[in-house]
């Protein structure tokens, strides 16, 4: 089963954009996130409907960020992308009326909700401003290995 990578692209789009004084066309961050323009219109036109970005038109248009990125956390953005499924695995639904199958539904079921709500408070936890610190530090960790 594919897994659904739309919140670590978005992460991965808004942290270059945030990076940037100037609006990022969805050419350049089909580029960054290795897709094409089509999907990141699509993918930002959810994160324009949730108010954390915009976008201009023309010359010098392309995306750029309206939200404080102190103030958006992950969770939000699992959100505003629809909350697409965060666990990949899931139960097995060919016979509902089998005693034994509603035995290992009830047990899973339970995990997978503790599990899930588990994650969706930690991505609560954690917010846009968090990421691009830590994107921030690691950068000058990585420019003081590189130099001579």
């Amino acid at each position: 089963m594919k897994k659904d990578s739309r919140l670590s692209a978005v992460l991965h789009a808004l942290l270059h954009m945030a990076e940037r004084t100037e609006p990022m066309t969805s050419d350049e961050l089909a580029l960054c996130l290795g897709t094409n323009p089509v999907v990141v219109r699509r993918t930002m036109g959810l994160l324009r409907e949730a108010g954390l970005v915009a976008s201009t038109r023309g010359h010098s248009g392309g995306w750029h960020i309206t939200a404080d990125l102190s103030k958006v956390s992950l969770r939000q953005l699992h959100e505003a992308l629809g909350e697409p499924t965060l666990l990949a695995t899931g139960n097995r639904q060919e016979n509902p009326a089998c005693l034994v199958e509603q035995a290992v539904n009830s047990a899973l079921n339970d995990a997978y909700n503790e599990a899930e709500a588990l994650l969706l408070e930690r991505l609560a936890s954690v917010s846009l401003a968090d990421l691009a610190a830590d994107f921030s530090r690691r950068h000058k960790q990585h420019l003081k290995k590189a130099a001579p």
